[in-house]
């Protein structure tokens, strides 16, 4: 498989669909097409470039997006069903990553998903553990 497809959302409803590579990251990806995305350290210690996974796509149509838009307290999708990490994401706690929460400078795609980006985001989070 060559990659798969991350659709990120900000608050305000502007939407942007990205390819991702196997070995690459959502921001990386991000930042060659010209997609601002706030990141600090890139390794996985802090918080600045978290998502929340809101949607997977598990049989290559396009996600549905109105079972997750509007409405916050829908279940939330465990990280791990659409990425795998380049190492360890220090910065999240176990139960953070459970709630779908992801870092997107080291977090590798393996499904074609929703994220949501922004600041609410970043503060439904705890500070990174080393700040």
């Amino acid at each position: 498989m060559t990659g798969h497809d991350v659709t990120l959302e900000w608050p305000d409803g502007r939407t942007e669909r990205v390819a991702v590579g196997p070995r690459e990251t959502v921001l990386e990806v991000a930042g060659r097409e010209g997609i601002r995305l706030p990141y600090d350290c890139r390794k996985g210690t802090c918080t600045a470039c978290v998502g929340r996974l809101r949607a997977i796509d598990e049989d290559g149509s396009e996600p549905d997006a109105a079972a997750d838009h509007g409405d916050r307290a829908t279940d939330p999708i465990d990280a791990a069903a659409a990425f795998d990490y380049r190492r360890a994401p220090t910065a999240l706690t176990d139960r953070e990553q459970r709630e779908g929460y992801v870092l997107l400078c080291i977090a590798l795609v393996h499904a074609d998903c929703r994220v949501e980006v922004g600041p609410r985001v970043r503060s439904e989070v705890g500070g990174s553990p080393w700040s």
